[in-house]
């Protein structure tokens, strides 16, 4: 069950074997991350597919160098544009990578049992508070946006005093074609009912300029 099903020259039985079990096994890994990764239907769609097309090069190379030069070649010749993924999106297109892997060497159990098994687990894993932790949830990004003729060095140092627990400078950067700052601070509120009257006062020092507070750990790729 466990060994390869390819003999010395693959037949069209066992590539078709493996195209089928590539596919249906990658559909339901995808299915499974959907639970959990946040994307959109065509990221599911293209790691559904992604244990075939690997497992169908590296059935074509088969110990054969040359053809394992040229694939190479070819695959260097693509350039690639997207947008930086989210950790879940990469470990997912990882997984299906590495069992792609596993079906062109034709251990199609092994395939089938990396994309189910890792999807599962990735689920299992998801759902568990396992790595939550109290001081991580109640870190939030705050971002303050004020003019450029605004001193930001301590100007909201008593505000920040009198809510926050505690706050990290994490960001500044120029917006508005140069005629403002964005600030950037990791923070965790004394009482978090007080966030309300802590954007207000905010607002009487930066002239009402935008103001946003985001999860932390979700946002932290955004300053």
């Amino acid at each position: 069950m466990f060994d390869s099903i390819y003999s010395a020259s693959v037949t069209p039985a066992q590539f078709f074997a493996m195209a089928a079990a590539a596919l249906v096994s990658g559909m339901l890994y995808s299915w499974l991350m959907s639970f959990r990764v946040r994307a959109n239907r065509r990221f599911f769609i293209v790691s559904s597919i992604i244990p075939f097309v690997v497992g169908m090069v590296l059935t074509f190379v088969n110990g054969n160098i040359g053809a394992g030069v040229a694939f190479g070649g070819a695959f260097a010749l693509v350039r690639f544009r997207s947008a930086q993924g989210s950790a879940d999106e990469i470990a997912a297109v990882l997984i299906a990578m590495g069992a792609g892997v596993a079906f062109g060497m034709g251990y199609i159990a092994y395939g089938v049992l990396t994309l189910v098994g890792m999807g599962a687990l990735f689920v299992a894993l998801s759902s568990v508070k396992l790595f939550d932790h109290a001081a991580q949830q109640e870190e939030r990004l705050l971002k303050v946006t004020i003019p450029e003729s605004l001193d930001y060095a301590g100007v909201f140092a008593d505000t920040f005093q009198h809510y926050l627990k505690s706050v990290e400078n994490v960001g500044v950067k120029t917006t508005g074609m140069g005629s403002m700052f964005r600030l950037s601070f990791r923070i965790r509120m004394k009482e978090p009912g007080e966030e309300k009257a802590f954007i207000d006062e905010l607002r009487t020092r930066n002239g009402n300029l935008e103001i946003s507070i985001l999860p932390y750990v979700e946002a932290g790729n955004q300053l």
